[in-house]
């Protein structure tokens, strides 16, 4: 039985008001059961327009639409925006260039294919209203006009190439120190940090959160930490956020316009040293460990780079599971990585005349549901499989007990620990309460002689760990400062706290001579 032209006109009229619903929530981070009021908007405007009616047909002409593929781009911005939040161009630049293989985000692909698929019927949908009301067909031109002055990921790809109009591109980096050290203590204490996957300070707000964040606020009371730590551009991804925190500098893709640009890269930041090399000269072992792939995004060669002596990911550890279907998209859980990392630590140790580091990264925590291990699960209850909540819960109790089990074996002396965030959480089921007020990563330090239970209130950056690091180690760095960071231990004020965040966001986008001095002898 076939439809009759009536019903597919609404038919089309329905779906295109439900993409303009979903595309109006997601630009302006609305709920999106707000798509059903826009709809009903919509429809009533059709309904009283009557948009597609036959009496509106003015020639058969079976014209193509010049906005299809404005649309096109609308759509990819939609799935990104809708799948992270905030989209960092600066990000996608430069995991095309480092490689995405071997990612976990299979959910993700499910949604391209159901994104694609909405778009096609979208695009048919606009296609059949263009040839079947003339009005539509006399103003399309110009809707071409605002669908690309408007979109969101158009805007961000012309501010990548800002730096090439721009009348200073090195404002960044005449504030660059390179990272060096005067002074060592004498007696070198071992490092551990560990980086907790999108577990931003942000959930200590009981009032949003709960009690999610209780154990690192107990973690903390060991030690210092530091509140008002932001997120600046190209420092809000897995790989950019731990080379801002070691390196002092944003991770600057290589520029959009070299020639080989989206050639595999076999150097991350070569024109600069980082913590790893600082720490290589003076003798320290060091191991990276995480429980996704080494090769996604460049870690494994970041890690390689830059003075570590064992980097370890999913290929490496997965073999010695006791359970090798124990895996989630991504790689190992945590209470699987963290016993490992455990004993890891323990061999480390064991060679009291060599100092160490040892750098570790979760994945509970990882948006938009996380993948909270077997152990939080026999301990919180059963995994709704969408909280966030519950999976930031689970981090930071995994981190919490890691912690607690090394200093029952003491583990922990002569040894700087550093829990933080690898950058703030990209859209996870609990967005809306996180983009209600303001945010913060998560960083905290303690041992080595740290006073417990301080709380340093700094408006600062990922930039500026590093220095911060180097002294709380007992290290001496000139005028506190590494990169583009100042020591939160020192008075030495911070670029955020001199020039505010916007400012510092406004320059990195049009910064070049950082851009080149970071990857200074790629070839």
């Amino acid at each position: 039985m076939s439809i009759r032209l009536p019903h597919l006109r609404w038919w089309a009229l329905g779906h295109l008001g439900l993409c303009v619903g979903f595309a109006v929530t997601t630009v302006f981070s609305l709920r999106h059961i707000w798509t059903v009021p826009i709809l009903a908007l919509w429809l009533l405007l059709a309904w009283s327009l009557r948009w597609g009616d036959a009496t509106q047909r003015r020639a058969r002409r079976r014209a193509w639409p010049w906005s299809l593929l404005p649309l096109a781009l609308w759509w990819l911005y939609l799935f990104l925006a809708d799948s992270y939040g905030k989209i960092d161009m600066g990000a996608v630049i430069f995991h095309l260039q480092a490689g995405i293989e071997d990612h976990g985000g299979t959910q993700r692909i499910l949604a391209a294919i159901l994104y694609t698929l909405a778009a096609l019927a979208m695009l048919a949908a606009f296609t059949w209203l263009v040839r079947a009301d003339h009005r539509w067909r006399l103003h399309e031109r110009v809707l071409v006009l605002f669908l690309l002055a408007f979109n969101p990921l158009l805007f961000g790809i012309t501010q990548q190439g800002a730096a090439i109009v721009t009348e200073d591109g090195a404002w960044l980096d005449r504030r660059y120190v390179p990272p060096g050290i005067e002074a060592v203590p004498a007696v070198l204490p071992n490092l551990i940090v560990i980086y907790m996957e999108s577990t931003e300070g942000t959930y200590t707000d009981e009032a949003r959160f709960g009690n999610v964040y209780d154990d690192l606020e107990a973690l903390g009371e060991r030690g210092v930490v530091f509140h008002g730590v932001r997120q600046i551009e190209n420092t809000g991804w897995t790989t950019a956020g731990m080379i801002a925190s070691q390196c002092g500098t944003p991770l600057m893709p290589v520029g959009i316009f070299e020639d080989g640009q989206f050639e595999p890269l076999e150097y991350v930041l070569p024109g600069v040293e980082c913590l790893g090399d600082l720490l290589d000269k003076r003798g320290y072992r060091q191991v990276y460990m995480g429980g996704a792939s080494i090769d996604f995004a460049g870690k494994g060669i970041f890690y390689k780079n830059h003075g570590f002596d064992a980097v370890l990911g999913r290929e490496q550890l997965s073999p010695r599971l006791d359970d090798p279907s124990y895996l989630n998209d991504w790689g190992l859980y945590d209470d699987s990585l963290l016993a490992m990392a455990h004993e890891r630590i323990r061999r480390l140790a064991s060679d009291p005349a060599t100092p160490y580091v040892f750098v570790g990264l979760t994945l509970s925590a990882h948006p938009p549901y996380g993948y909270p291990a077997r152990d939080c699960r026999a301990r919180q209850g059963e995994f709704d499989g969408v909280s966030i909540l519950y999976s930031v819960e689970c981090t930071a109790w995994l981190v919490r007990r890691f912690i607690e089990g090394l200093d029952a074996e003491g583990l922990l002396d002569n040894t700087l620990v550093v829990i933080s965030s690898d950058h703030l959480s990209m859209k996870n089921s609990a967005w809306q309460r996180l983009i209600a007020g303001p945010r913060e990563n998560t960083l905290m330090m303690f041992g080595n002689g740290l006073t417990p239970g301080r709380v340093i209130r700094r408006e600062a950056s990922m930039v500026d760990v590093l220095p911060t690091v180097l002294e709380a180690l007992g290290f001496t760095v000139p005028a506190h400062r590494a990169g583009l960071g100042a020591s939160l231990l020192s008075p030495a004020q911070t670029l955020i706290e001199r020039h505010g965040l916007e400012y510092i966001n406004a320059r990195l986008r049009e910064e070049s001579a950082l851009q080149a001095r970071l990857w200074d002898n790629l070839e």
